[in-house]
């Protein structure tokens, strides 16, 4: 069996979207539930990337960690190059990333430069993003509740904010859609 060589670009993506919000918002169900929406899209879910790393990997923490805070930017830049993969392929790239500081939103957007991206906060709200978090599968023992302020502050003047505490999924997605003004299909390819 022989396997011809395919080109893999073709027409660019419309965008993409980086989808971000506290732990417990909804990223990750909303952020699939939109891919899912258009004809072809890929959802990258950056705490994946951080999963790959076997070992000396450090996950975010409310106490200072330089390497910690180093390997976010790692995670972005890699999610950014799968990003651009995508767009390239034709895909719009739905990202799904907890980005609390300007530096960090300024990093996707300096990274993502080719492709319109369309930033999306969820935010349902504290307490709401708490009891959400506690009642799923992968419940995270850090209260992260003060990111919410901390990324009002950052970001606030940034992006699309969505309150989607009382929300659907699909309600969710439905805004999203509006705000950024992508195009969805009736029938997505699968």
């Amino acid at each position: 069996m022989s396997l011809d060589l395919v080109p893999v670009d073709r027409e660019s993506a419309a965008g993409a979207v980086l989808l971000t919000g506290i732990p417990g918002s909804g990223k990750s169900t909303v952020a699939a539930a939109l891919a899912g929406r258009f004809r072809m899209a890929a959802h990258i879910e950056v705490d994946a990337l951080q999963q790959m790393i076997v070992s000396g990997g450090q996950w975010p923490s409310p106490d200072a960690n330089a390497e910690a805070d180093r390997q976010i930017f790692l995670r972005a830049r890699n999610a950014c190059l799968l990003a651009d993969s995508f767009v390239r392929a034709g895909f719009i790239p739905v990202l799904d990333d907890v980005v609390v500081r300007r530096s960090h939103l300024d990093f996707y957007r300096m990274t993502l430069a080719a492709v319109p991206l369309h930033i999306v906060v969820l935010a349902p709200g504290p307490a709401e993003a708490w009891r959400r978090n506690q009642a799923r599968e992968k419940a995270l023992a850090v209260d992260w509740s003060p990111l919410d302020e901390a990324m009002r502050s950052e970001l606030g003047q940034h992006g699309v904010w969505i309150d989607n505490a009382a929300q659907t999924v699909e309600e969710t997605v439905e805004a999203i859609l509006s705000a950024t003004g992508l195009a969805e299909v009736d029938q997505p390819l699968r």
